[in-house]
């Protein structure tokens, strides 16, 4: 069994779009994946050059990855999974506002305690937030982001970003998309492959 961990910002559609193509992957090809906290507001903190659009996107990010964070250190790691896609359902399908109504939906869906929604405006957990970006990241360069996964082949551990994928592919393909990856991530030396994007990440 191969384990892939992969680290998300929930409100990342591009992770979105991998997260879902990851579970897919489970189902055709013997992979099980992990998932694990990044911030795309700790990435980009400080940075100069960012369009006026973006930061204005990223005001709110502190609060969703605080939340699952919080679940994590309450729970355990495999809490990720469920409360990643009933926070991602809401937030990229529902388009649902980023905000206590949002936590409380997505925690309660999860099975999770509900008042791990205040842990939004808390710096509690902001050491293991910081812990877990930073463990997600270093291997790959803080000048990247999310999508980015972690894999193991032939014994090597292999960091990258991406796929960066729309919309996610599904059964079969997702296993091909798989084994693509693996090859490429598995050779010595390999650093990128990349083309202009030509549609949104979610289509609506």
């Amino acid at each position: 069994m191969t384990i892939a961990d992969m680290w998300f910002d929930p409100r990342c559609p591009w992770a979105w779009n991998a997260s879902r193509w990851l579970l897919e992957v489970e189902q055709v090809r013997p992979v099980t994946v992990r998932f694990h906290v990044m911030s795309l507001s700790l990435l980009n903190d400080g940075r100069e050059g960012l369009e006026d659009w973006y930061r204005e996107w990223l005001k709110p990010g502190m609060g969703p990855v605080r939340v699952a964070v919080a679940a994590e250190q309450k729970y355990g790691n495999e809490v990720l999974r469920d409360l990643y896609t009933a926070l991602g359902n809401r937030i990229h399908h529902e388009r649902a506002p980023i905000g206590p109504e949002l936590y409380h939906a997505a925690l309660t869906e999860a099975g999770l305690a509900a008042e791990l929604a205040d842990a939004a405006e808390s710096t509690e957990h902001d050491e293991a937030l910081r812990a877990s970006h930073d463990a997600g990241l270093e291997p790959v360069g803080e000048d990247l982001g999310t999508p980015t996964i972690h894999v193991t082949v032939d014994g090597q551990r292999h960091a990258f970003f991406g796929p960066v994928v729309a919309p996610a592919p599904r059964g079969e393909a997702a296993g091909r998309l798989w084994d693509g990856v693996l090859a490429v991530a598995g050779t010595d030396g390999f650093f990128e492959l990349k083309r202009a994007r030509t549609r949104r990440p979610i289509e609506r």
